[in-house]
């Protein structure tokens, strides 16, 4: 499936969130353009940016016909990719981060286990890690269960708009882990996430990256994922998520234990 069939490809829509960028959104958007998959389109969102990101997608806008840019007042991540998915016309979503790459034929084999298989909701792939780390980010099958306890789904995912919709969106309140918080709520009630063997992107580790920032909001994302889907997690942990999330299922266990023996007595 290339570009030389196209006209029977679905559209896709790769959605990317810019927030101080500059440096990185060009060579973010050539790896997009170099997919071996056809039809594309390309939005770029500056999220309130500081530096010239706003410059720099404009031109980027400008100069192909594929790429739209927009912008918002400082929102968000997840306000961004909720902004640049209204405006998708794709059947399919694949965001990706603007300091990010992506692999040429990712966004064709993903698309591929979508047509043949109705039952995936999501296709993601393994990583490679690039910049001040580097090596193979190698993600486990799918299980739900495993969802439960931590996040076993790359943000860099494609899925379709109207699972998108269905779940409602990303959640613009969550501090962190908004895409954990997305796959729960689009896996929570059936179908499934397959991973390909395969690398498909490539993610840049440097000192400001958002995957070491969210940690220190773990207490708060823990939280908002509880009143969120407090029935997934007594369905899979038989309890509430804990801060120590491995422990989660035997610390209900004990509570429920505990509970069983006060009302006994």
């Amino acid at each position: 499936m290339t570009s030389s069939d196209n006209n029977s490809n679905p559209l896709v829509s790769v959605i990317i969130p810019v927030y101080n960028m500059d440096r990185y959104v060009e060579e973010c958007v050539a790896s997009v353009l170099a997919s071996t998959y056809s039809p594309l389109e390309v939005i770029l969102v500056d999220d309130g940016s500081t530096d010239d990101s706003l410059a720099t997608i404009t031109r980027l806008a400008a100069t192909n016909p594929a790429v739209t840019a927009t912008t918002q007042p400082n929102s968000g991540v997840s306000r961004a990719r909720n902004h640049a998915i209204e405006m998708a016309r794709g059947e399919f979503i694949l965001p990706v981060d603007a300091d990010d790459k992506i692999a040429p034929t990712y966004i064709e084999h993903a698309v591929g286990e979508f047509l043949s298989n109705p039952d995936v909701k999501v296709v993601t792939a393994h990583g490679e890690f690039f910049g001040d780390r580097t090596g193979v980010w190698k993600l486990p099958p799918f299980d739900l269960h495993l969802l439960a306890r931590r996040n076993i789904i790359s943000a860099c995912a494609i899925y379709r708009k109207s699972d998108w919709k269905r779940a409602g969106g990303y959640c613009e309140h969550i501090k962190g882990r908004e895409d954990w918080d997305f796959w729960i709520a689009m896996l929570k009630d059936g179908g499934t996430a397959i991973t390909l063997d395969e690398v498909g992107f490539y993610y840049r580790i440097r000192p400001g990256s958002k995957r070491i920032a969210d940690r220190k909001h773990k207490a708060s994302v823990i939280a908002t994922l509880n009143e969120r889907h407090a029935e997934f997690f007594q369905r899979e942990l038989g309890g509430p998520l804990h801060v120590h999330r491995s422990w989660s299922r035997l610390l209900n266990g004990l509570n429920a234990f505990k509970k069983k023996l006060l009302h006994q007595h």
